[in-house]
């Protein structure tokens, strides 16, 4: 089975109403936000200083993950530097993503804000690619390719630099979903907010003073040129999500369930188990050492 048909690689038409998609929610873990705040700050310096790093790189786009992380990364005042890639953006992704660099590169002086417009190279790989399957749909080919172009430049960067880079993806989406590109977004060295759910991310992101901007945008992964969401891509909204991850950490599955409930825990889980082996470690594989020739 090809890897590359699952994880937000798997677009779904945007066809999907629920009238109640805010009654399925998770159990709130009751989290002081600034001891939240003060370790993970710590950790980020503590884990930059023995890996023998300056800082941190990591790409801003427009979203609360992103906002967090950078901000974050901004507190331990080593040096960060923020980077826009837009890829064929929306403005609103751009303007949002404009506004919060600007404001870190205002509010901390350890850190530098820099654009790069990525759309060019990403045509320039598109072409190539649809050229190798002639007649074939490259589109979610495609779709991964801007978020690993990205990361081969935010690479490119750190290592220039020795600045870390930080992933931006949350507990939900990475760890239960699986909703990110494998060796795209997900090509990093350490990952700040993969502890926090979605709605905790967001709760964290008022509690550093990042813009409401920001901290209640819309989710959305900026790789499809429909703008659709990601609750569009899942059918699922994060709030039931993290209801279902719950659940299912809890060995509830969707037979347990009617409704609404069933449908959502049928999403997480074919999510999960299908995009299992973007966060397991590769396979190595072994053979006899015996000698079969003696």
């Amino acid at each position: 089975m090809n890897h590359e048909t699952h994880p937000r690689e798997m677009a779904s038409p945007k066809t999907w109403e629920n009238p109640d998609i805010h009654t399925l929610q998770m159990t709130s873990r009751n989290l002081d936000y600034e001891q939240v705040q003060a370790s993970l700050v710590h950790q980020l310096r503590e884990y930059c200083e023995q890996a023998w790093q300056n800082g941190y790189v990591v790409w801003v786009s427009g979203g609360v993950d992103s906002a967090v992380v950078s901000t974050l990364c901004a507190m331990t005042w080593l040096p960060v530097m923020v980077i826009e890639m837009p890829i064929h953006q929306k403005s609103e992704e751009i303007t949002r993503a404009g506004y919060h660099t600007e404001w870190l590169q205002t509010t901390f002086p350890n850190v530098t804000r820099k654009t790069h417009n990525l759309t060019n190279v990403f045509k320039v790989f598109s072409r190539d690619i649809k050229a190798v399957w002639q007649g074939k749909d490259t589109y979610l080919a495609l779709v991964n390719t801007r978020s690993r172009i990205r990361m081969i430049l935010l690479y490119a960067i750190g290592n220039t630099g020795w600045l870390l880079v930080a992933w931006t993806g949350n507990r939900v989406e990475d760890y239960g979903i699986g909703f990110f590109t494998k060796y795209g977004d997900g090509g990093v060295d350490i990952s700040p907010i993969g502890n926090l759910y979605k709605s905790e991310v967001r709760a964290l992101g008022r509690n550093l003073g990042i813009a409401p901007l920001l901290t209640e945008a819309v989710a959305t992964d900026g790789l499809h040129p429909d703008g659709a969401t990601d609750t569009d891509q899942i059918g699922a909204t994060y709030d039931e999500l993290e209801w279902a991850m719950e659940q299912y950490d809890c060995w509830r599955r969707a037979t347990d369930f009617t409704g609404r409930a069933h449908q959502v825990m049928k999403i997480y889980t074919e999510r999960h188990l299908s995009n299992a082996h973007k966060t397991a470690p590769i396979p190595v594989l072994n053979f006899p050492l015996w000698n079969t020739q003696s």
